[in-house]
């Protein structure tokens, strides 16, 4: 079972890190990690084809490409959500060639999609941070400040988004996750809700 490690609340809308599988997520939507022509061999992508079965990868052929730092939605196959949206963060190159923006756009792109599809619940992963090498830690800061700046122009009870998570099957990284939203909530006036009593299930 996915476990919490963090609930944040920003515009009525919350932000949680999650420690577990994306692929178990039982939300509106996942957000996949792809490349741009959304072949989906290793990685964040191929657990998610695997698991949602080969219509996940014939529909994202038929919408692809998706240039780097945009997104597109498919069906979900097998998974336990309606929607898979592909993002397509930038590989890394020092950190001088626009990765920043790059990122922070591709998970906007991926919560505008979410978003017009009247999606209440999405589940992202660490964009970037696997083979395409995004350090992490500015990974899961960019990703972060990016939903909270996208969920106060698109506030909860204006908008269709209720809940942006981002899982991890990696602890450490699900920890760097939890560092950033204990610092959204210190510093920018967000909401930091009690812990839960339970482990949260990933209902919506």
């Amino acid at each position: 079972m996915n476990r919490e490690t963090r609930r944040v609340t920003v515009a009525g809308v919350d932000l949680v890190s999650v420690a577990g599988d994306i692929t178990t997520e039982a939300v509106d939507a996942v957000v996949n990690a792809a490349n741009e022509h959304l072949r989906h061999g290793g990685g964040v992508a191929g657990a998610i084809s695997r698991r949602g079965g080969p219509t996940i990868q014939e529909e994202s052929l038929r919408v692809a490409p998706v240039p780097t730092g945009s997104a597109k939605a498919t069906g979900a196959g097998r998974l336990p959500c309606r929607h898979v949206i592909h993002a397509v963060g930038p590989v890394w190159r020092g950190g001088h060639a626009g990765e920043d923006d790059l990122l922070a756009s591709a998970a906007r792109s991926a919560l505008q999609v979410a978003s017009d599809l009247g999606c209440r619940t999405v589940s992202m992963p660490a964009i970037s941070s696997g083979i395409y090498g995004f350090p992490v830690e500015r990974a899961a800061r960019i990703l972060v400040e990016t939903a909270a700046a996208f969920v106060r122009d698109h506030p909860g009870p204006g908008g269709p988004l209720r809940e942006v998570r981002f899982c991890n099957l990696d602890s450490d990284t699900a920890r760097r996750f939890d560092a950033v939203l204990a610092g959204i909530a210190q510093n920018s006036g967000a909401h930091d809700p009690p812990p839960r009593s339970r482990q949260h299930d990933g209902t919506p």
